[in-house]
């Protein structure tokens, strides 16, 4: 183990052979969960379309930041790592299952008639035909917005993340901008 104890800390094992810093991990990994929970449980309910996947995905992943919490905690991007794996880990539960699921191709719900959608139930605040535009770009689009948008990354810290120039990154969010404001001007509209 390196460096020395935080006061009243008590070191502790995560596995056989690993040792954590237990007090001073705990209460850094607390305030980055508290101040991150939401903003990377809506980056992934934007890029997913079903909160309740995302919510188990997110949860994962904190799950996993957790265990190597002293990489993620030096990672350039720390919420955009959990957004990340949170992606990760659904590619791979759904290649586990080969099941394809689309908003389309659902079955009614409660007081709905067949081939009448309803709008999605995204975390609070969010709004559904916002949420349901973001779902439908294409998928390179749609990591962008998430990373640019609703986790607030700047240009160089998206492209890094994405394996992507700068310039691709300002690109497909200016395409992603207008396809949002064609699909959702016209909804908020007939709303109104």
């Amino acid at each position: 183990m390196t460096g020395p104890l935080c006061a009243g800390e008590v070191s502790g094992s995560v596995a056989p052979g690993v040792k954590r810093r237990v007090g001073c991990d705990r209460v850094e990994f607390a305030d980055f969960y508290r101040t991150s929970w939401d903003p990377c449980l809506r980056a992934v309910t934007a890029s997913l379309g079903d909160p309740r996947l995302a919510e188990d995905l997110v949860a994962e992943a904190f799950a996993k930041a957790w265990v190597s919490w002293r990489d993620v905690r030096n990672h350039p991007a720390p919420r955009a790592w959990i957004v990340r794996t949170s992606l990760n880990t659904g590619v791979s539960w759904w290649r586990r299952r080969r099941h394809e699921v689309t908003l389309t191709g659902r079955e009614p719900g409660p007081g709905e008639k067949p081939g009448q959608a309803a709008r999605l139930a995204g975390p609070a605040g969010m709004d559904t035909a916002l949420l349901g535009a973001v779902r439908r770009l294409p998928a390179r689009e749609r990591e962008v917005v998430v990373l640019r948008v609703f986790l607030d990354l700047d240009t160089e810290t998206t492209a890094k993340q994405l394996g992507i120039a700068t310039g691709t990154v300002r690109a497909h969010l200016s395409r992603a901008i207008a396809t949002l404001r064609q699909e959702v001007d016209p909804v908020l509209t007939m709303e109104a």
